[in-house]
């Protein structure tokens, strides 16, 4: 799959009502990022969702390859002596190019305290998302694009 959030056509921002929705919705993904539930993070991705870094070789295809390989690196990093939060801004929310999508730009910070540490920044990136409401009417994450600052 190709990145479905880096197509061309008219930019139709979101109602307002969506781009609430839209914000809050990371809210909650970030928080079970941060707290370690890998397996509630990846229910964020649809099914056959895709998570595509420029710092990884290949993509992570499909919720069960999203989850297995976020749950290694959140044990990783629960054995270091390190907390980890997640700040996601300058949400931009459009209108998809099917009914009931969305794409979304952002920016995400990542910041690592070490225990009894001041905070750091870990990372910077700016991020592409394709939204889509799933069945049970929840948004879901069809396409992740992330890519590190500095990475070559």
């Amino acid at each position: 799959m190709t990145a479905p959030v880096r197509t061309a056509g008219p930019v139709r921002p979101a109602p307002p009502e969506i781009q609430i929705e839209v914000q809050d919705f990371y809210a909650r993904q970030m928080r079970l990022l941060d707290e370690g539930r890998a397996e509630e993070w990846a229910e964020t991705f649809t099914e056959d969702g895709v998570f595509e870094q420029n710092v990884k070789p290949e993509p992570w295809r499909g919720r069960a390859e999203i989850v297995a390989r976020m749950r290694v690196g959140l044990d990783r990093l629960a054995a270091r002596p390190v907390t980890r939060r997640h700040w996601l801004g300058m949400l931009i929310v459009d209108e998809g190019e099917e009914p009931g999508t969305w794409r979304c730009r952002f920016y995400a910070l990542v910041f690592e305290v070490p225990d009894g540490g001041d905070p750091r920044p870990h990372l910077s990136a700016p991020g592409e998302d394709l939204l889509v409401r799933g069945e049970d009417g929840r948004l879901r994450i069809r396409y992740r694009l992330v890519e590190h600052d500095g990475a070559v």
